[in-house]
């Protein structure tokens, strides 16, 4: 099992989970997850590389922050856990709300990810998702983007709500009852849906803060892009335009919760992507 502290990065206080030895490779969780949406794949992972799960601002244990939801605040976040930790880089791999996160670092700072694994999410308002978001984006986002008002009508419910992501994310299926209960507390109170929203509240300014930095510079870094339901190929799309060296894979009857869903699956993919020497490009 990962041990578990508190570490000071900026100005606030995030909990971060730490395992094995070796390179390091950072997973970034979404919604509404926290660190322990890794648990399945911690452990293989942690035989070979020093694995880094933190809970990202706002999440968990991690400091309810009143304000730096957007991804380049949270990119910053990332990159001085990396340094609080004493890696100079790690390989990336993100999910849902850490994935716009791990692409931004890795677009800004590509000398500190060795390789990116990007999973279910969409990267702002880039070309390519036009299929996906043809019947309008996903009920929830206008919800939580209207200040004040989800952690105002879900106050005594949070359970309820936790569990519709959970079963619509693994297609029924479900996750295991201590990682349900774990991902439950963390969502409970005001301020916990205050702080989980505000990622949401903050997509606009995420989204122009992503387009900014996709017209400056092209993602170098080699990247693998997984897709399962419902976003499929969508991200695939907006990256292949901004990539340089891009792999992609679609999992078949998996749920949007990949690492809980279909943990083999995914290890099966992880394993030789981290597992090869990066691409020396010349020039």
């Amino acid at each position: 099992m990962p041990s578990s502290r508190r570490i000071t990065v900026d100005d606030i206080q995030v909990n971060v989970a730490v395992a094995g030895s070796g390179p390091a490779v950072l997973l970034l969780h979404g919604f509404p997850h926290t660190w322990r949406l890794w648990s399945e794949v911690i452990g293989p992972l942690a035989e070979h590389y020093r694995v880094i799960a933190p809970d990202l601002r706002g999440f968990g244990g991690s400091a309810r922050a009143a304000e730096g939801y957007d991804a380049s605040t949270l990119a910053s976040d990332v990159e001085s856990l990396l340094d609080a930790l004493g890696e100079p880089d790690a390989a990336v791999v993100a999910i849902d709300a850490g994935t716009p996160v791990a692409f931004l670092l890795a677009l800004r700072r590509p000398e500190r990810v060795r390789r990116l694994v990007l999973m279910e999410s969409l990267l702002g308002s880039l070309p390519g998702a036009e299929d996906f978001l043809a019947g309008g984006p996903p009920w929830w986002f206008g919800f939580h983007a209207v200040p004040g008002l989800g952690e105002t009508v879900l106050i005594g419910h949070e359970a309820e709500y936790v569990d519709w992501f959970l079963a619509a994310g693994t297609l029924g299926r479900g996750v295991a009852p201590d990682i349900r209960d774990a991902f439950v507390d963390a969502y409970t109170g005001r301020e916990a849906l205050r702080c989980a929203f505000s990622y949401y509240r903050a997509m606009p300014v995420s989204a122009r803060q992503i387009g900014e930095a996709v017209a400056a510079r092209r993602l170098t870094v080699p990247t693998m892009a997984i897709g399962a339901h419902p976003v499929g190929r969508a991200l695939e799309r907006q990256l292949r335009p901004v990539t340089d060296d891009l792999t992609a894979h679609l999992l078949p009857d998996c749920g949007h919760i990949i690492p809980l869903d279909k943990p083999r699956e995914l290890l099966r993919l992880l394993a030789p992507f981290l597992g090869e020497r990066p691409s020396v490009h010349s020039g």
